[in-house]
Order: structure tokens, then C-alpha cells, then sequence
């Protein structure tokens, strides 16, 4: 965060050229801001916030949040998810009192948060968008930004054990009843057709989410 405090100032020949002095967070007013989709979190103890000669403040501080996300999963194992991160703050109005602006554009928030997404996961981060807008409830106007942040399953671990057991099991299925083989191999074999397949709709139930409104298509067949 970043903002200007006009009464707050100094010359920097009269203080032996200090241009930055570190001080708590409640020595001075600060913007509050609260995560619309949080659940659950955890802050850090960073509660000092940097004060420029020219009124600049700066205030950094980590946050390990917990999201709500609708998740359309039809396409898994190869489905993209979107989730809103929206940034507000509901105790100044818009119009008189707060202005919310991104600092960075997209494309430097993208290279910034692909450095620290290091991980080879399950799911690969690939854009980011910002929308700015105000948020109108009743006859009051505040200040929201929402990063939309775009995240793409890989899909190698699900077609591995997931996918293509499914496709042989159907494929045994077709060349054992179009077979020479007997009736009671047939009934057998197909007894032993449907226990694999139960096998892995139980595996996929407990993979995916149980919120999504459409079944996955490989749920589905």
C-alpha cells in the first residue's frame, strides 16, 4: 500500500539528509482494506510501515488467505479455474474520502507473481487481470479492485491413472462381448467391468469438489 499524508513532511537538510524513517503502523492513519472472498487466514507480524520526507507512506505485509472460488470442473482433467481476489474498503466512500488505484499493470503484477509461484504443482498459474470499479450499496459508493487470477490444471497425473484405465476397461469391455468367449465368461467378465469402473468413480469422487454444478465428462460416461 501506498499513499500521501500532506501534513506529514520534513526538510532533508534540516534532519542530515534522512530522506526514510521506520515507524509503527499506529503512529499514523492508515487505509483499511478487506479481502471480499477471505476465509480464513493468517497475517504477519510486519506492523511498521516506511515514511518519506515528501509524505510518502509505504506499508507492506504478507497475507496467507484462504479463498472462495466457484470451480467448473466439466473439462477436468483439463479445465481452467478462475478466482476473484477483490480488494475494498467499506469504511470511506469513493467519492469524497478513498481512491483505490492499482500501482503495477497487469502484465508486472503477472512477472512479479510468477517468480513466486515456484512450485511444480498441480495447477499452473497463467494470467491475471485487474478490474477497478466502485461498489454501490445503497447511497454509498466504495472502492473495489479485483485481480482475477487464472489458474490451468495439469492434466498428466489424471490421464495416467485416471483417464486411460478408464478408456482400456471400455475397451475390454466392447472386444470381450463382441468375443468368441462363452455367455458365462461374458457375464463374468463384465461383473468384473463394472467393479473397475465403480473403482474409479469412487477414486474421481473423492478427487474433485462436491460445489461444482455440472459432473466432470469423464463422470458422465
Amino acid at each position: 500500500q501506498e499513499w500521501e499524508n500532506t501534513f506529514v513532511g520534513w526538510d532533508l537538510q534540516d534532519f542530515c539528509n534522512i530522506s526514510k524513517i521506520i515507524l509503527p503502523k499506529d503512529a499514523y492513519w492508515s487505509p483499511p482494506i478487506f479481502i471480499l472472498e477471505r476465509v480464513d487466514g493468517q497475517n504477519s507480524n510486519l506492523d511498521y510501515m516506511a515514511v518519506m520526507h515528501n509524505g510518502s507512506f509505504n506499508f507492506t505485509q504478507a497475507f496467507q488467505v484462504t479463498l472462495t472460488c466457484s470451480l467448473k470442473i466439466f473439462k477436468f482433467p483439463f479445465d481452467t479455474q478462475t478466482c476473484n481476489l477483490s480488494i475494498a474498503s467499506f469504511l470511506y466512500s469513493a467519492v469524497t474520502d478513498l481512491v483505490m488505484k492499482t500501482r503495477q499493470t497487469p502484465d508486472e503484477i503477472i512477472r512479479h507473481s510468477q517468480s513466486y509461484f515456484l512450485t511444480d504443482g498441480e495447477w499452473k498459474f497463467t494470467n491475471l487481470s485487474i478490474i477497478e470499479y466502485v461498489e454501490e450499496q445503497g447511497d454509498e459508493h466504495f472502492p473495489v479492485v479485483t485481480y482475477v487470477i487464472t489458474m490451468k490444471r495439469r492434466p498428466t497425473l489424471y490421464v495416467l491413472n485416471l483417464i486411460l484405465p478408464t478408456c482400456a476397461l471400455y475397451l475390454l469391455d466392447m472386444a470381450v462381448l463382441f468375443g468368441p468367449s462363452s455367455l458365462e465368461e461374458k457375464i463374468s467378465f463384465q461383473i468384473a467391468i463394472i467393479l473397475g469402473s465403480s473403482m474409479l468413480a469412487v477414486i474421481l469422487n473423492n478427487i474433485l469438489p462436491t460445489s461444482s454444478n455440472k459432473p466432470p465428462v469423464i463422470g458422465t460416461h
